[in-house]
């Protein structure tokens, strides 16, 4: 009877548990469907690293909406992490089947993260890689891509993104590393950002090396093959929304 009892605890405690798990975690990505991502587990746990390392926190982040980032830096982000970003479902199962392959003869191995899981995994989860975090990081690309819209899932991920030594984003990238805004990035330097993004500690993109110049170089013919993002059917849409509301005033 006593056995019975404390089972019938446990699944009642597994349930609510269960229950609070995906009732929070579907408001948070409600509520960061609208609201600007100003803190990540990323940025917490980097400081929290600093400290014990002996260095002063930095922590480098301003938020700014899309439309005041270069539209070069989707482009090459894109060209350089995820060219099926605007096609695909937050999964990229081409290149996924191409890295499986591919790493059965590599030493070292290569992933196929797609900008939607990137951004499922800088803004909700942690940096270290195992089973438990990549199942999370299923779970919240499935959410963000069924909830937000593409455009909306780049700009978190331009504004979140760690680029630098405590520098995250777009805005903290561009005034921190070439002494502008996020929209006046030219297209030269979003291909030197995009480029140094695999290791953002260990490149930078203000001093670059042969290495990054040579990834700048194919970055910036790869921005030329690539569809246009946002496509410009949708911009060219908002345009007129916006003039339309401007004339009703």
């Amino acid at each position: 009877m006593h056995k019975q009892l404390l089972i019938k605890k446990l699944l009642r405690y597994t349930r609510n548990l269960l229950i609070f798990f995906f009732a929070s975690t579907l408001l948070t990505v409600i509520i960061y469907r609208f609201m600007p991502v100003y803190i990540t587990p990323l940025m917490v746990i980097r400081s929290v690293q600093q400290i014990f390392s002996g260095d002063k926190p930095t922590w480098k982040h301003t938020w700014v909406s899309f439309d005041k980032i270069s539209p070069n830096l989707p482009m090459a982000v894109i060209a350089s992490e995820d060219n099926r970003f605007a096609e695909h479902n937050g999964f990229d199962f081409v290149e996924i089947k191409k890295a499986m392959k591919e790493n059965e003869t590599r030493k070292r191995k290569r992933g196929a993260s797609t900008i939607s899981q990137q951004t499922a995994k800088n803004v909700f989860l942690w940096p270290q890689s195992s089973w438990v975090r990549k199942g999370l990081e299923v779970y919240f690309t499935f959410l963000i891509e069924t909830f937000w819209s593409k455009e909306r899932i780049m700009e978190v991920y331009l504004n979140s993104i760690e680029m630098g030594n405590g520098i995250y984003g777009a805005q903290a990238t561009a005034k921190n590393k070439f002494g502008t805004t996020a929209a006046k990035l030219t297209k030269g330097q979003c291909a030197l950002i995009a480029a140094t993004l695999p290791n953002p500690i260990r490149f930078n993109s203000a001093k670059p090396s042969p290495y990054i110049l040579k990834r700048q170089n194919q970055i910036l013919r790869l921005m030329n093959l690539v569809p246009k993002f946002p496509p410009e059917e949708k911009t060219t849409e908002k345009k007129s929304s916006k003039s339309k509301k401007k004339k009703k005033r």
